[in-house]
């Protein structure tokens, strides 16, 4: 019997030695699990995003300095022009994470992709050093930029933006697959991997609000613009150089046909009559699964379920068309993206609040002292700061407190279930809005009492608090979307979840613009308009006051949606019948 155990745990030592989760290795190979992937292959990945949010965040946060002193754009123009390219930049990646996940694979959709990006940071350098591509002429006063100058800048962070919509969902999905979900240690340090990417993220926000503001400020605009080509150049060579130590997804095919093949075959047998036992739907055989997943059934949108029924019983299952049969794993696939739609909704509204960073509160910190002794001037963007390190800190806590003290209380290998995570981060966002309401109040009074000094009596650091909320919002809120998304997924799109994240994003700054013609619309009718050609002239106290009942009563409707939410569920063998309850992804293993 000793014997018989010895030689048990020796094949599981053996086939534990090969990650079996359909990956393969830069030969194409199954690869081996000591020499590929975990943090060792994490780490060349981490390292492209740190150099590429440096970037972003160097722009992104500067942007509307941009635009409103050398442009010479009114406010309310520049924040509306910064929310279109965020919006165009957060939502790009649906494009891109579909082409990585159907065609080209997540490895050289970030290779193209950041190539696409060097070129618009080459042309960005290039609109502020070519004589003919200046802003103006070095000879007197500029009022205007020339409109040659205007068309590259933009065309130089659009192609950014479309940089970012490839390089954004491949990277991350790309370094999250580095962990095998079957294996104990790797799900757990998976797990973790989220919360160390953003930290990761962090460390690029802070040197690109600190260091990169400062050279913007200090020296010129041109100059951050060599850094970011640089930078970028140096770690595109580092994360090539990590090819031997990743695992890579081939692409399967456009993700989408699948769920059109479910949603035809039910509505063909929409007529047939409700089978009583479960396992009469139909799944493909184990041996032709080729390492996949199976998913379990579940009892929700069962009109789905019968595009898995399989109508001539006595007939293979495996040689009928997929566009009349699917397996109960297609079908569960199907309903986990609908089962999504109501969770990306209901995120919006923090997505709205976090949009005001980038635009008034940056724009705020312009209108407060900013001198902390000797002569030295922080930016305005440089505040940011102070969200970043709200994100770390709270991820921080959250990973090495709060986590292993929850999973003893809760049971649950993550502490609390991912959508109690997001729903937590959402109370930090109200808060931020009545800080910020508060504080932009006591600005305007500063203002009303002394105009001349205006709101210079005050320190920058009056914002700090506002920041700093928003900063913990991120960590649960934030990190918790881009962990749901990209477990939630289907398998075969895991580059499409991180786009989904990045999407509500996106949606939020599209309509965080509408909010903001809207509302100007009506309080211009009404009387004084919120948003006057300055923040003086300006209530963005009202503003955020808005924002904070909109996220409370927001809050309200995503526990009711989290609450009836069902979570991933995976089985090893053979279909089963999966009953709902509240529970994180689980890992279903059936005896035959």
């Amino acid at each position: 019997m000793k014997k018989v155990n010895v030689e048990v745990k020796g094949e599981e030592s053996e086939e534990m030695k090969w990650v079996h989760d359909s990956s393969v290795d830069h030969r194409g190979q199954l690869p081996l699990r000591t020499s590929t992937g975990s943090w060792k292959a994490a780490l060349f990945i981490i390292a492209i995003e740190t150099s590429e949010r440096l970037s972003f965040f160097g722009i992104a946060t500067s942007l509307v300095l941009y635009l409103t002193k050398v442009m010479h754009q009114e406010l309310k123009t520049a924040a509306r022009n910064v929310n279109y390219w965020s919006g165009v930049t957060t939502l790009m990646p649906l494009f891109g994470g579909f082409i990585a996940d159907s065609y080209m694979g997540r490895y050289t959709t970030v290779l193209a992709s950041s190539i696409v990006y060097l070129m618009g940071l080459i042309l960005l350098t290039l609109s502020w050093f070519l004589p003919s591509l200046k802003p103006c002429d070095d000879t007197g006063l500029c009022t205007k930029p020339r409109r040659i100058h205007e068309v590259v800048f933009f065309l130089a962070i659009y192609l950014i933006s479309f940089g970012t919509g490839g390089h954004k969902p491949s990277l991350e999905s790309f370094g999250a697959d580095q962990f095998d979900e079957d294996h104990d240690e790797e799900r757990r340090q998976k797990m973790s991997f989220f919360n160390w990417w953003n930290c990761a993220l962090c460390t690029g926000l802070v040197l690109g609000v600190t260091l990169i503001v400062y050279i913007q400020d200090n020296i010129n605009w041109g100059a951050a613009d060599i850094i970011f080509t640089v930078i970028m150049v140096f770690s595109l060579i580092v994360f090539i150089l990590g090819r031997p130590f990743y695992r890579y997804r081939v692409p399967t095919g456009s993700p989408l046909t699948p769920m059109l093949q479910v949603l035809v075959a039910s509505f063909s047998k929409r007529k047939l009559p409700y089978p009583s036992d479960p396992a009469q739907f139909y799944e493909v055989p184990k041996s032709l699964s080729n390492n996949k997943r199976f998913l379990c059934h579940t009892n929700k949108l069962k009109f789905l379920d019968k595009a898995a029924i399989l109508v001539n019983e006595g007939s293979l299952g495996e040689k009928q068309s997929p566009w009349n049969l699917a397996t109960v794993t297609k079908v569960e696939e199907m309903k986990l993206i609908i089962n999504m739609i109501p969770i990306w909704v209901s995120t919006i509204p923090f997505g709205i609040c976090v949009a005001q960073t980038a635009t008034f509160f940056v724009k705020q910190g312009t209108t407060l002292n900013r001198n902390i002794g000797n002569g030295f001037e922080i930016p305005p963007a440089s505040i940011f700061t102070v969200s970043a390190l709200g994100m770390v800190v709270s991820v921080a806590i959250y990973d090495k407190i709060l986590v292993p003290v929850l999973r003893r209380v809760t049971q649950n290998e993550r502490g609390i279930n991912i959508l109690q995570r997001i729903g937590f981060g959402m109370l930090f966002s109200i808060a931020t809005m009545i800080v910020a309401a508060l504080v932009e109040r006591k600005r305007l009074e500063a203002v009303e009492r002394d105009p001349l000094k205006g709101s210079l009596t005050m320190s920058i650091f009056w914002l700090a608090p506002q920041f700093l909320i928003i900063g913990f919002g991120d960590g649960f809120t934030l990190v918790g979307l881009q962990e749901y998304f990209y477990d939630q997924v289907p398998d075969s799109m895991r580059s499409l979840g991180i786009a989904f994240y990045l999407s509500v994003i996106g949606a939020a700054s599209f309509l965080s613009s509408m909010l903001i013609t809207i509302v100007d619309h009506l309080t211009k009718k009404s009387g004084e308009s919120w948003f006057g050609k300055d923040l003086n002239s300006s209530r963005l106290d009202k503003f955020y006051w808005l924002l904070a009942a909109m996220s409370t009563l927001n809050l309200f409707l995503f526990a009711f949606v989290a609450s009836r939410y069902s979570y991933k569920r995976v089985q090893k063998v053979v279909v089963a019948d999966c009953y709902e309850d509240k529970s994180d992804y689980e890992s279903v293993e059936t005896k035959v």
